[in-house]
């Protein structure tokens, strides 16, 4: 219960967020493209890659578009779940999305080695990749993107991680310019991701 008030929180401060920038920008068509209005989303980064090995510098990317989901694998809901629907719209995209990439940053990096997250992600679409901050990079980087996470402990005497459910999408030239919420209306979701293809 305290994780799913937890998720809807932040994710209701988001949507006020976003609310609050199509109101300012209504009255143009292309909405996601006013830079004046577009909060700064994100930061350089350079971390290390579980399914491929080596590092993922965000320098590298442009030219490309993609997102970026913060997330653990020993989440039980929301994770899977929207890793899940992700693949399925790739799936759905086809070649459109053949050069997009979602990358699913790890809170958890003390447990999700990347060699643990390369397990879990080979349930889903090739196109996401697991990359994994060290524990002095991640506050930073979560900051940046305006990410919430917290350590909760639990009844075994393990934790579990409560986190952001969004998934941040970047256009060609590495720039935010929306978001996906949990649970988004699987047709949302395939508009948003067919503007930052297209665009």
């Amino acid at each position: 219960m305290r994780r799913r008030r937890f998720i809807l929180m932040v994710a209701t401060l988001w949507m006020a967020a976003l609310a609050a920038i199509l109101l300012v920008t209504r009255g143009s068509t292309h909405w996601w493209t006013s830079v004046a209005s577009r909060p700064v989303i994100g930061q350089p980064f350079h971390l290390a890659a579980a399914r491929t090995g080596g590092f993922v510098d965000s320098r590298d990317l442009v030219g490309k578009p993609y997102g970026v989901f913060f997330g653990f694998t020993h989440c039980p809901e929301v994770c899977p779940t929207t890793l899940f629907e992700m693949s399925t719209a790739f799936g759905e995209l086809k070649d459109e999305a053949k050069d997009f990439r979602l990358f699913f940053i790890t809170v958890d990096p003390e447990r999700d080695k990347p060699e643990i997250l390369k397990d879990y992600l080979s349930n889903f679409d090739a196109r996401i990749e697991g990359l994994v901050p060290t524990l002095d990079e991640l506050p930073d980087l979560a900051r940046s993107f305006r990410v919430v996470y917290e350590k909760v402990p639990s009844s075994d005497g393990g934790y579990t991680m409560n986190h952001t459910a969004l998934v941040f999408l970047f256009d060609k030239q590495g720039e935010f310019k929306s978001s996906i919420s949990f649970g988004e209306d699987p047709d949302v979701r395939l508009k948003k991701l067919r503007l930052i293809i297209i665009e």
